[in-house]
């Protein structure tokens, strides 16, 4: 480490890790545990931006006059109870300006605070190389099966019966399906993703094997980097069978939501018909509109998710047809005894061994489907 600069290698040295960027800014991604100390706010950063098209003097003069305004106040509240030994690192864009006055003062005043070379572009970069070369170090085992068939929940329940998972669908806040945006949770912005994705592999153990469900590259909004779409495709699979009747119970359920937002439900099926037709889409929308749940239901499933999983699986999963199956029941109470099943049969190398050969395992019940 220099006086001032530290590089990405070193953000787990300091006490605390200040984001001096605007609130925007931060929203959108930043630095993990880092804290927002804006030293501009949205508003003032385009007023000095507009400013410097005309005239960097003034801009860099305005400017100043901010950022110090807005670090004094910083002092008297959110850093006023820092102790004397207090060790911070300040970031912001590029390493520059504003980060460069927080870390002056700071160290004016005798904390020994230290700023971020390159800023976030810098600590951007480095998330983006992990992205490249951590989902080679781990052994998947992709969890295969149509929409309806409960894939997240046995993902889930593996975890809580001991298994390692990595749950891509929640960290992106949507269920993957044509109708599986979150109603209590927006998306998070991509480079939040990455950003947590990143956070999320480095916690896992790569002598475990991984499980996670099988995903296009886009879930909703967001893009899968490529170099973990092409480990989960090369993956051994599981393909979760479940009946159609326990599918569509578990569409009812997950998605019965929409149908207290018709419109929002009608705008998402009309974004079918270059694939489907104006005359099926508006049969959907007439069931919607006649509050025939369960037949539109049964009619997604059977018109619209099962042919564009086979397409999907084809085109991206090669060995799905090889593949073992397992029964899983999704709307049982004994999901996680389930979970187990499935797990007890990979610990013996059952589907291990036997992977050339498609073979069912039936749990049995323990209540009534």
């Amino acid at each position: 480490m220099n006086h001032q600069r530290v590089t990405v290698a070193h953000l787990g040295e300091f006490d605390e890790i200040i984001d001096v960027r605007t609130p925007l800014e931060f929203a959108e991604d930043h630095v993990p545990g880092a804290i927002n100390a804006p030293v501009m706010s949205n508003e003032e950063r385009v007023i000095v931006g507009t400013l410097y098209k005309d005239s960097p003097f003034d801009a860099s003069r305005v400017g100043a006059a901010i950022a110090a305004r807005n670090i004094a106040t910083h002092l008297d509240t959110l850093f006023a109870d820092r102790p004397r030994n207090w060790r911070p690192l300040v970031y912001c864009w590029r390493g520059g300006k504003r980060s460069g006055a927080m870390t002056t003062v700071f160290n004016m005043i005798g904390w020994r605070a230290r700023q971020l070379e390159g800023g976030y572009k810098a600590y951007r970069q480095s998330v983006v190389e992990a992205l490249g070369v951590l989902p080679a170090q781990f052994r998947y085992r992709v969890l295969a099966g149509p929409t309806g068939s409960g894939k997240t929940r046995l993902l889930q329940a593996l975890g809580e019966a001991g298994a390692q998972t990595l749950d891509l669908e929640g960290l992106a806040a949507h269920r993957g399906s044509l109708l599986g945006a979150l109603p209590e949770r927006a998306q998070p912005a991509q480079k939040s993703f990455d950003t947590a994705l990143v956070q999320a592999l480095r916690a896992l153990d790569p002598a475990r094997p991984v499980f996670v469900e099988a995903e296009s590259r886009r879930i909703g909004t967001i893009t899968l980097p490529v170099a973990l779409i092409e480990h989960m495709r090369a993956s051994p699979c599981v393909v979760v069978d479940v009946a159609r009747d326990e599918r569509v119970a578990l569409l009812l359920e997950e998605y019965g939501h929409l149908l207290g937002s018709r419109e929002y439900f009608r705008e998402q099926l009309l974004k079918l018909v270059p694939l489907h037709g104006h005359e099926r889409v508006e049969s959907w929308c007439g069931l919607l509109d006649a509050g025939e749940r369960l037949a539109l239901s049964q009619a997604l499933v059977a018109e619209h998710y099962d042919p564009a999983y086979t397409r999907s699986t084809r085109r991206n999963f090669a060995s799905l047809e090889k593949a073992p199956r397992f029964t899983f029941h999704p709307v049982r109470d004994d999901v996680v005894a389930q979970a187990r099943v499935l797990l007890e049969e990979l610990e013996k190398s059952y589907f291990e061994t036997a992977f050339g050969a498609a073979t069912v395992a039936e749990v049995p019940p323990t209540t009534p489907p």
